[in-house]
């Protein structure tokens, strides 16, 4: 059930429509029909009229419909109200990818953010999940059952989103610790919409295997494979969940541990399915959802993938429009056309980290430690009370160590 306003053009709303179809086939849902009604403005009682209701009421009765699916976000009241009126269970948007989700989590990690997620938007609607319990009584000390419970269940809600905030603050942690000794090696995040192809440009970038599938929310996991752009170097690149619009709030912000691997990245890799119809409202989703996390300003790189499926002419369009970011053209599936990204993360490397020549005394070994810490050796020589090395170290280690009397060569 699609309910836009009047002002959205149709091209969008079947767009939407088509989506919510293929969140319903990720979900194991079969799809019966769809129902569209166009609003000024969202019905306060059932989001849409109350003679479009009817109409899905008699729907389910003619085909035997178990569910109906909304594609925006209802109140607690609405859903309440329209499962009165049509018979059947209703689901909107929001709990439907968070259902998505809570089957695709694979680390515990994942079930922890998703399970919080769930909570967080279930508290508010338990009235409306024990709506079917009698209330033969009312009153102080005189309660029904269902109210009782329904007490009782907000207390254990609360007390489990409690546990799990404290639980997923635990992990962060533990990943802050886990990327200082990463800190030596550029590291670049792969985000973008779900289904644009990252994991795919992940898996064939690495030579390793990354589980990729044709269906939204593949991959829930960030992954982190190294990288070999040329002449020897690496990178790491992670891969992180896909974006799709109308994200639950909830789980944004349950994901938001998961996402600091992307936060913490030198660069981003905004990777955009160029063959898709839709492609800058997704690319527009993508950059609200960055911005929402605080990512916004981070150094990004547009990854227009897939362009296998475009015409030359397509291609050609595209490469030629300003886009106000760095951007590269990329496919999966044609031999060699993904050295433009391993070019760029080498020139990336080169500008962050550059390869210079390092002439210390033996006695600095602070220093020393320093420079392995912060950087990566690729070649050392000691020769009697001096340290020669070759290493990449970041700009700004650089600085540090020429103040503190480290003879630099190279890096600017």
């Amino acid at each position: 059930m699609g309910a836009p306003l009047k002002s959205q053009p149709a091209e969008v709303t079947e767009e939407h429509l088509q989506e919510l179809e293929r969140l319903a086939d990720t979900a194991g849902v079969d799809v019966l029909d769809s129902f569209v009604q166009r609003l000024d403005h969202p019905h306060h009682k059932f989001f849409i009229g109350e003679g479009k209701a009817e109409e899905l009421r008699d729907f389910v009765a003619a085909e035997g419909a178990t569910l109906i699916l909304f594609d925006d976000e209802l109140s607690p009241a609405q859903g309440r109200n329209l499962e009165r009126i049509v018979g059947t269970r209703i689901m909107d948007r929001a709990e439907l990818i968070l259902d998505i989700f809570a089957t695709r989590a694979r680390t515990s990690e994942a079930r922890a953010q998703v399970e919080l997620a769930q909570l967080q938007y279930m508290r508010p609607r338990l009235t409306r999940m024990w709506s079917h319990l009698s209330r033969s009584r009312s009153g102080p000390g005189m309660r029904g059952p269902g109210e009782t419970q329904l007490e009782t269940d907000r207390r254990l809600i609360d007390h489990r989103i409690t546990r799990l905030k404290g639980e997923l603050e635990h992990i962060a942690r533990q990943r802050q610790t886990q990327r200082k000794g990463r800190e030596g090696q550029l590291r670049a995040s792969l985000v973008g919409y779900t289904n644009a192809g990252k994991s795919s440009i992940l898996r064939k970038m690495s030579g390793t295997e990354v589980f990729v599938e044709d269906r939204l929310f593949a991959t829930l996991d960030p992954t982190t494979r190294a990288i070999e752009v040329g002449e020897g170097a690496e990178i790491l690149l992670t891969d992180t969940v896909g974006f799709i619009r109308k994200l639950p709030h909830h789980l944004v912000a349950s994901f938001r541990a998961t996402l600091e691997e992307a936060a913490e990245a030198d660069l981003l890799l905004h990777v955009i399915d160029a063959s898709h119809a839709v492609w800058e409202e997704q690319m527009e989703v993508v950059r609200e959802v960055l911005g929402e996390l605080g990512m916004g300003e981070r150094p990004t790189v547009l990854v227009f993938n897939k362009t296998d499926r475009l015409t030359h002419e397509e291609e050609q369009a595209l490469r030629e429009r300003d886009f106000g970011q760095p951007s590269i053209f990329v496919s999966t599936v044609e031999e060699g056309a993904l050295e433009p990204l391993r070019e760029l993360l080498h020139r990336e490397m080169d500008r962050i980290r550059p390869d210079v020549h390092l002439t210390l005394s033996s006695s600095q070994g602070g220093l020393l430690a320093e420079i392995y810490r912060e950087g990566e050796v690729l070649h050392r020589e000691d020769h009697g009370a001096e340290i020669h090395l070759r290493a990449r170290l970041p700009k700004a280690a650089l600085g540090r160590l020429r103040s503190r009397g480290v003879k630099v060569y190279g890096g600017g």
